[in-house]
């Protein structure tokens, strides 16, 4: 009984056809009962009219009958109900959960907030992992200046703009994660042969599509659709932009000039200044519409310089930045990163971001606060500085992934996301 009433949940949107269901067996049955009265009246002495008598239980009194035949009809119906959704249903939902949870679950998604996620690499994936458990109105915007690696290759050989970044996305925003995890980060073993060694299967599977659907953005919407992916994942920009960096070298006077993202962070010293080539890039349109509509944008966590800077050295991405209506986060890396942000404290992020942009676009600093674990050689803790707080508002967490240390965990950090973005717009719906 417990099981069935899951089906009378408001919000999964099952109940409106029951009563369709309900209204519809009634009308037959009405229509039937009328048509063998026909039959009667027509035909008193037909063989089988007694058989019928008795089966309808006149030998009761009416008001029974009606009891035993209401019982019976909607037991009859709940249990083939139940029978047909789990013959049709089992295949698409996980073992751990039943069709009236994942169901629910799927409504409460489609209607919760829209979040846009700024940045790229790692970080973004792990973002991507703990809100999707929130809401299926995701739109994760992507930097496309990478250069280096499977992406770069692809990217020199077929002038198609790299996939990297937007692959990690799409399998971290993927229904069957751990599957398509595999898949898409699946790169070929070197073997000499220069033809498929060190490329990633999603990059040569988005590049397929490219070729197939005509257009970048075309192959990202389609490869949404082939792997039922709860979001959108859009490009910051379509221009074939390459990013460029001023570094001080140790021992050296002068600031060396870097071009190449991937070239960035092996350069070994300290980058004073990054830019887009070309420096005005035109925003992809539908990335600034998700701004301009969505309820929360978060920047963040990733690579300081070469992750989350290329999204917002694009001016239309940051102008939309500065007047959305939306709730704007900064998530601080837990973690420095060897050529790129070695030594830096949360508030040295949050200063390399002003020299960029000058005033910043967002409203509210999340940084963790856990620094019990062993980091790998080389990284060092993101240090929380006395005066960040009188900076911008800042929320102290822990959000450590407690495998992988210098990592978000994506369930703390969407957690953490939520109850924030809840304190300012009231209850959201619980998945």
């Amino acid at each position: 009984m417990r099981n069935f009433t899951r089906w009378l949940k408001p919000g999964i949107g099952v109940k409106r056809w029951l009563v369709v269901v309900l209204v519809a067996t009634t009308l037959i049955a009405v229509g039937a009962a009328i048509l063998l009265l026909d039959v009667y009246r027509s035909s008193p002495d037909t063989w089988w009219l007694p058989l019928l008598s008795y089966a309808s239980l006149r030998f009761l009194p009416r008001l029974l009958r009606a009891v035993v035949f209401g019982i019976a009809g909607f037991g009859l119906l709940g249990w083939g109900l139940w029978g047909l959704n789990r013959s049709l249903m089992e295949p698409f939902v996980p073992k751990d959960r039943t069709v009236v949870e994942q169901l629910a679950s799927f409504r409460q998604r489609g209607r919760g907030p829209k979040i846009v996620a700024i940045g790229g690499g790692t970080g973004q994936a792990t973002l991507l992992r703990g809100l999707k458990h929130y809401t299926s109105n995701l739109f994760a915007i992507v930097t496309v200046a990478d250069d280096g690696g499977s992406s770069g290759r692809l990217r020199r050989s077929l002038g198609i703009l790299p996939p990297g970044d937007i692959r990690n996305c799409l399998a971290a925003l993927s229904n069957n994660e751990d599957l398509i995890s595999q898949l898409f980060q699946y790169r070929f073993a070197r073997s000499g042969d220069e033809g498929l060694d060190g490329h990633s299967f999603g990059n040569l599977f988005l590049t397929a599509l490219t070729e197939i659907t005509g257009s970048f953005e075309a192959a990202i919407a389609a490869s949404g659709k082939v792997l039922a992916v709860e979001g959108r994942v859009l490009p910051a920009t379509l221009t074939d932009v390459n990013l460029e960096a001023d570094v001080e070298l140790p021992g050296i006077a002068a600031e060396v000039r870097v071009k190449g993202e991937s070239k960035i962070p092996q350069s070994a010293g300290n980058v004073r200044r990054v830019w887009l080539n070309p420096g005005e890039p035109a925003a992809y349109p539908r990335a600034i519409q998700a701004i301009l509509a969505a309820d929360l944008v978060v920047i963040g966590p990733g690579s300081l310089y070469t992750s989350i800077l290329p999204n917002l050295l694009v001016p239309e991405i940051l102008d939309a930045l500065r007047v959305t209506r939306a709730l704007r986060m900064y998530v601080c890396n837990v973690a420095t990163q060897p050529g790129e942000t070695h030594g830096y404290s949360a508030y040295d992020h949050l200063r390399a971001l002003e020299d960029h942009l000058g005033d910043l676009p967002f409203e509210m600093v999340i940084c963790n606060d856990r620094m019990d674990a062993q980091l790998p050689a080389e990284t060092e803790w993101v240090r929380l500085d006395d005066n960040l707080g009188a900076v911008y508002p800042v929320y102290f967490a822990d959000v450590l992934d407690a495998t992988k240390p210098w990592r978000h965990d994506p369930e703390k950090l969407g957690r953490v996301i939520m109850d924030l973005l809840q304190e300012r717009t009231g209850p959201l719906l619980e998945v």
